[in-house]
């Protein structure tokens, strides 16, 4: 059963899921500080590469299973084109609004 993301806690979470889901890629840089970093599966990643190629151009959809830490854990269904569906953790920082790191790797 997955959580609507409209429902999701943290409304910067929520809105990072959005632009995911959207494909929204503006919105997406929008999000993050300009000195915002990332890993995957625990490598330090270009946020830019990365998301082009896991996300806008392999068309990159989060269906949220569960949320902890107030909406900024994360346990999500992903799925793209490049590797078809998984389960994966989520883990983010936000300061003011604004997503200064992220975490991702299998769950």
């Amino acid at each position: 059963m997955s959580i609507q993301t409209n429902r999701l806690s943290d409304p910067t979470v929520r809105a990072f899921v959005s632009a995911v889901n959207s494909h929204d890629q503006a919105a997406f840089q929008a999000l993050l500080t300009p000195d915002a970093t990332m890993a995957d599966d625990g490598s330090d990643r270009n946020i830019a590469d990365w998301a082009d190629r896991e996300i806008f151009s392999s068309n990159g959809h989060m269906d949220v299973e569960s949320e902890a830490d107030g909406g900024r854990a994360l346990v999500v269904s992903y799925r793209n084109d490049t590797w078809g569906e998984m389960r994966t953790k989520w883990q983010f920082t936000v300061d003011d609004g604004k997503i200064s790191r992220f975490e991702t790797g299998q769950a």
